[in-house]
C-alpha cells in the first residue's frame, strides 16, 4: 500500500511540473510524411500507420516557430445539386497538394457533413466522389497558423449515370470498419439497433455472441473486458453482465470495436479480448439535443441528450431510463444420482416471471487551458432493478430407501444496485506532433442489495422453510494512471506508462430463518459474516509503434503487472487469507498492405491474463433451491493465456468486403464452475472432503442429495478456430455475414477426479439492409450460436431473428422505426446437459422472446462542425475481470 501512495504522489509532482514547461525542447522539424494510400479501400478505416499524423502534408518550415503547432481542421457539407439534399456515404479524400499522394479519407454522415478534424499545416486538396454522381475536387485549400480551419460550405455534387460494374462502392463500409488493432461495428448505421438494448447491438457485432441469457463471448470465450467510451464501468462491477447489458439502450450506442489481441498499453486482463462500447455524442461547435424513445412487448426507454460547445470550454448530459416488463419463463430440471443401491431422481418444474428497470445518466465537461493544455472531466451514474418470483414443484424419489419427498417452494428476489463513475484527464501535448503527456484519476462505486425470500411446504414436516437470505454489497476501485507517448522519429513512436488500481470490496451476507415460537425471522450465524475483500494492481508498459516504409506498420510492447490480493471475514474463527503474483504480458502486431489496393495481412501475438472476479471469490451462499447450491471460492489464481491469430482482409470491386482469420488460444489455470452431488454425508469420498469442509461453515447442515456448484482452477484449455466476414453491396441492397467456427478442449482435475471435454463451438450472423429510398430503409437480421463445451457438459444453442424499417422525418432531423424480434416463434427453450462421476443432470429453460418495438428520435439545435474541438479519449480503460456471467451477491 505505501508503494501505491508514493506513485501516487509521484504521478500528481509530475503533472503538476509538466504544464508548467515542455519536457523536450521544440524540433526543427516537425513535418510528417504522408499518410499511407488507401485506393479502393474504406476510407473511414485507413486510419494513420503507427508513427504517422493523419493528414501530414509537410507545413513550410518558417511556420514551425510561430508558437504552439495546432493542427488544423477542414470540413463541409455535400448536397446533391439537384434537390438540395444531404449526400451520405460519398467518399472525400485529401490529397497533398505537392505530392498528390492520398493522406486519409472520411465517408459524409447523415446530413452530408465531413471532417478531417486534425490536419497538419499546409497545402492540400479535396476529392469527392460518390456512386451515381461526378467526381469533384476542391484545389488549393491551405491551413495556416493565422487560419488553421478551412470550411467548404455548401458543396454540390451533380448526378450522372454509372456503370456499377466499374465502380468501388464505399458507403456499405460504413458498417464495419478493419483497423490495424481493432474491428469496429458503427451500430448508428444499422436501423435495427434502434430498438431493445446493448445486447441487441452486440449480437450484430462480427466475432461477438450473445446467449438468451444476455452473456458475451468472444470468438467462443466469455474471458472478455467490457468497457464503455474506453473506461471500466459500475454496471460491470462484479455483477451480472446480461442485465448490465439491459440498461444501456440500443438507441445510445454509436459504435462497438473489438480487440482480440490488445497491445501493451491495454490491461492485462481479458483473454479472449476486449469490447468497447462507444456511446453517443457530439463534439462541434453549438448547442445540440436529442430526444428519443422507444417503446414495445419487451423493453421501453427514454432519452435526452444535451450538448454545449462553446469556443474553449464543452458540456454535455446525457440521462434516461428504461424498463422491461414483466417476462414469464419456465424451466425443467431432472438429476440422476447413481447410487450403489440403485438411482435416486430430482425431478423440478418452475414457473415464474422478471422484470427490469432502471435510470442512468452522464454529465460530462472539456476545457482547453491553452493550445497545450486541457481537462476533461465526467461522472456517470446508473441503477438497475430486478423483480422476480418464480414457483417450483419437486418430486425427490429414492426408490432403495422406499424415501419420497413432494413439495412446493415460492422463491421472491429483489435485487437493487446503483453505482457511479467519475472520471476527470488531463492531457498535456507539445510543440512536436504525437509528442503527449496525460494524467487520469478514476474512482468507481457501486452499492447493492439482493433480498431472496424462500417458502417451501411438502408432504412431510421437515420441508417446511421459511426463510431470507440477504446479501449487501459496497464496491470502490481508484485508479490512478499516467501515460507518455514520445515520437522519436517520424516512423517510430514509443507509448508508455504507469498505473495503478485499488479495490475494496464489503460483502455482508445474512441468513436468517422464520421461527414459528416466537413469531419472528432469526439470523443463523453459522451463514451470516461479512466478506472483506482487498485487490490492488500496480502496472507499467512500454510499447513501440514503428513504421517500416508504406507497406509495414509494427506495434510491439510489454507490460508488468503486479497483483497483491488479500481477503478476511468479521467472524474470526475463519482463517483469512492472502495471495501476490507478477505477470509480464509481452505483445506484437505486425501488418503489411499488399499490392493490392485495399488489401492487407495481419500476425499478432498477446499474453494475456484473467483474474478471477469478485463473483467467483464472494462465499455468499445463494439458497433460491436448497438442494441446488452456488458458493464462490475466495483463493483462486489468474487463467494465463497466449494467443496468436493472422487475418486477411481485402476489398473487391463492386462493393465487396472480405474479411478472414485464424486464430488459437492456449489457457493454464483455466476457472471453470463445476458440481458435486452429495450422496452419503457420512461417507463423503477423500476427493470432496477438502472442497465440503472449505465451505462447510457457511452452508450449516448438509443433507444427502444436494448438489454444490463452486468455481476451481481446474486445468488447461486449447482453442483453435477460424473466422470469417463478408460484405456485399448490389445497388440498393446489402448483405453482411460472417461466422466463427472453433475446436474447444479442456482437460483438468475436479474433486480428485480427471475430467476432459472437447467439441467444436460455432456461432454466425446475416444481414440484409434495403436502402427503398434516401429516407427510407430496411433490414434483417440473423443470428445463431451453437451448444458450448464446458469441463462437465454442454450449453444450449441459442437462434435469433429481427427486422425493421425506419423512416428519416422533418428533414431528417427525426426518425421512426418499427422492429420486431423473433416474430415466428414466441418461446426461446436452452436444454443444457451436466454429467459427474456420479451424476446426470439435463435442464431446459424457456422464456418469451418474441417482441415488437416503436422507437422515435429527433434532433434539434445547430452544430458548426467548422470549430470541432480537438479529439477527447480518456486514459484510463480498466479492461479487468473474468466475469462469470451469473447474477452477484456484490
Amino acid at each position: 500500500m505505501k508503494k501505491i501512495i508514493s506513485t501516487q504522489l509521484l504521478l500528481l509532482t509530475i503533472v503538476a511540473l509538466s504544464a508548467q514547461q515542455p519536457l523536450t525542447k521544440p524540433t526543427q522539424d516537425t513535418t510528417k510524411k504522408p499518410g499511407q494510400q488507401w485506393q479502393g479501400q474504406k476510407p473511414a478505416q485507413t486510419g494513420t500507420q503507427p508513427g504517422q499524423a493523419p493528414g501530414a502534408g509537410g507545413p513550410p518550415a518558417a511556420w514551425q516557430a510561430q508558437g504552439p503547432s495546432i493542427t488544423g481542421r477542414i470540413a463541409g457539407i455535400l448536397l446533391d445539386s439537384a434537390s438540395r439534399q444531404p449526400v451520405e456515404f460519398a467518399t472525400v479524400v485529401l490529397i497533398n497538394a505537392q505530392s498528390q499522394k492520398q493522406l486519409d479519407g472520411v465517408v459524409t454522415d447523415d446530413k452530408g457533413t465531413f471532417k478531417f478534424p486534425e490536419v497538419v499545416l499546409g497545402k492540400y486538396d479535396l476529392v469527392v466522389s460518390f456512386i451515381g454522381y461526378r467526381s469533384k475536387t476542391l484545389k488549393g485549400i491551405t491551413l495556416t497558423p493565422q487560419k488553421p480551419d478551412y470550411s467548404t460550405g455548401n458543396f454540390f455534387l451533380a448526378a450522372e449515370s454509372v456503370n456499377l460494374a466499374t465502380v468501388e462502392v464505399v458507403g456499405q463500409q460504413a458498417v464495419m470498419e478493419n483497423k490495424i488493432d481493432k474491428f469496429v461495428y458503427n451500430a448508428d448505421k444499422d436501423i435495427t439497433s434502434s430498438v431493445g438494448d446493448a445486447s441487441d447491438v452486440l449480437q450484430r457485432v462480427p466475432l461477438l455472441a450473445v446467449d438468451g441469457d444476455g452473456n458475451l463471448s468472444l470468438r467462443g470465450s466469455s474471458n472478455l473486458q467490457i468497457l464503455i467510451n474506453g473506461k471500466p464501468s459500475a454496471l460491470f462491477s462484479g455483477g451480472n453482465v446480461g442485465d448490465a447489458l439491459k440498461s444501456i439502450p440500443a438507441d445510445q450506442i454509436k459504435s462497438v470495436e473489438v480487440i482480440t489481441n490488445p497491445s501493451a498499453k491495454y490491461d492485462g486482463e481479458g483473454s479472449a479480448g476486449i469490447v468497447n462500447i462507444i456511446t453517443k455524442k457530439k463534439s462541434a461547435e453549438g448547442f445540440t439535443g436529442t430526444v428519443s424513445a422507444s417503446g414495445g412487448t419487451r423493453s421501453n426507454n427514454a432519452n435526452l441528450s444535451l450538448n454545449y460547445q462553446r469556443g474553449r470550454f464543452g458540456l454535455n448530459f446525457n440521462g434516461g431510463s428504461f424498463y422491461t416488463p414483466p417476462r414469464s419463463s419456465s424451466s425443467t430440471f431432472l438429476r440422476e444420482d447413481f447410487l450403489s443401491t440403485g438411482t435416486r431422481t430430482l425431478d423440478q418444474v418452475t414457473n415464474g416471471n422478471s422484470s427490469y428497470y432502471g435510470p442512468r445518466g452522464t454529465l460530462g465537461m472539456n476545457y482547453d487551458i491553452n493550445a497545450y493544455n486541457s481537462i476533461n472531466s465526467s461522472l456517470t451514474f446508473n441503477g438497475f432493478g430486478q423483480i422476480s418470483d418464480n414457483t417450483t414443484a419437486a418430486l425427490f424419489l429414492d426408490p432403495a430407501s422406499n424415501f419420497r419427498q413432494e413439495y412446493t417452494r415460492v422463491a421472491e428476489a429483489n435485487s437493487l444496485r446503483g453505482g457511479f463513475d467519475w472520471n476527470s484527464d488531463y492531457r498535456r501535448t507539445f510543440k512536436t506532433p504525437e509528442q503527449e503527456l496525460s494524467f487520469s484519476i478514476q474512482l468507481t462505486g457501486q452499492n447493492s442489495l439482493t433480498k431472496n425470500t424462500l417458502s417451501q411446504e411438502g408432504n412431510d414436516p421437515s420441508l417446511l422453510r421459511n426463510e431470507k437470505n440477504d446479501n449487501r454489497g459496497i464496491n470502490l476501485e481508484t485508479t490512478l494512471q499516467l501515460d507518455y507517448a514520445h515520437p522519436f522519429s517520424k516512423k517510430v513512436k514509443l507509448e508508455t506508462g504507469i498505473k495503478g488500481v485499488l479495490r475494496d470490496i464489503d460483502s455482508d451476507f445474512s441468513y436468517s430463518a422464520f421461527n414459528q415460537d416466537n413469531q419472528q425471522y432469526v439470523t443463523d450465524p453459522q451463514r451470516s459474516d461479512v466478506f472483506l475483500y482487498d485487490q490492488n494492481v500496480l502496472a507499467g508498459y512500454a510499447s513501440f509503434n514503428i513504421k517500416l516504409g508504406e507497406k509495414w506498420g509494427i506495434i510491439a510492447g510489454t507490460r508488468y503487472e503486479r497483483t497483491d490480493i488479500a481477503g478476511k471475514y468479521q467472524n474470526q474463527e475463519r482463517v483469512p487469507f492472502a495471495s501476490d503474483y507478477d505477470n509480464f504480458l509481452p505483445s506484437i502486431i505486425i501488418n503489411r498492405n499488399l499490392k493490392k489496393p485495399g488489401s492487407s495481412v495481419k500476425l499478432s501475438y498477446a499474453n494475456r491474463i484473467q483474474r478471477p472476479s469478485l463473483r467467483f471469490v464472494n462465499p455468499y451462499i445463494e439458497l433460491t433451491d436448497p438442494r441446488d447450491i452456488t458458493v464462490g471460492t475466495p483463493l483462486l489464481f489468474p487463467e494465463q493465456t497466449d494467443q496468436l491469430e493472422f487475418n486477411y482482409n481485402t476489398f473487391l470491386k463492386g462493393g465487396t468486403v472480405i474479411n478472414a482469420g485464424i486464430f488459437t488460444r492456449f489457457t493454464n489455470a483455466i476457472i471453470e464452475p463445476f458440481t458435486i452431488v452429495i450422496n452419503d454425508t457420512d461417507n463423503i469420498p477423500a476427493e470432496q472432503e477438502a472442497l465440503i469442509n472449505s465451505i462447510k461453515p457457511f452452508l450449516g447442515q448438509i443433507d444427502d442429495g444436494i448438489s454444490i456448484t463452486t468455481y476451481q482452477n481446474i486445468g488447461k484449455s486449447t482453442t483453435i478456430g477460424f473466422n470469417f466476414f463478408s460484405s456485399v453491396t448490389i445497388k440498393k441492397v446489402q448483405f453482411r455475414g460472417g461466422a466463427t467456427v472453433s475446436h474447444y478442449t479442456g482437460e483438468g482435475i475436479l474433486a480428485g477426479e480427471r475430467v476432459s471435454n472437447s467439441g467444436i463451438v460455432w456461432n454466425g450472423n446475416l444481414n440484409f439492409t434495403w436502402t427503398m429510398s434516401k429516407s427510407l430503409k430496411f433490414e434483417a437480421n440473423g443470428f445463431y450460436l451453437s451448444p458450448r463445451v464446458g469441463i462437465q457438459g454442454v450449453r444450449s444453442a441459442y437462434t435469433r431473428s429481427s427486422f425493421g424499417i425506419r423512416k428519416e422525418i422533418w428533414k431528417k432531423k427525426g426518425s421512426i422505426g418499427i422492429v420486431a424480434v423473433q416474430p415466428f416463434q414466441r418461446d426461446v427453450r436452452f436444454p443444457t446437459r451436466l454429467e459427474g462421476a456420479t451424476f446426470r443432470q439435463t435442464s431446459e429453460y424457456a422464456f418469451a422472446q418474441r417482441s415488437y418495438g416503436l422507437s422515435f428520435s429527433y434532433r434539434f439545435g445547430k452544430l458548426d462542425f467548422n470549430k470541432a474541438p480537438r479529439q477527447r479519449n480518456t486514459k484510463i480503460k480498466n479492461d479487468d475481470l473474468k466475469d462469470s456471467g451469473e447474477n452477484s451477491g456484490f
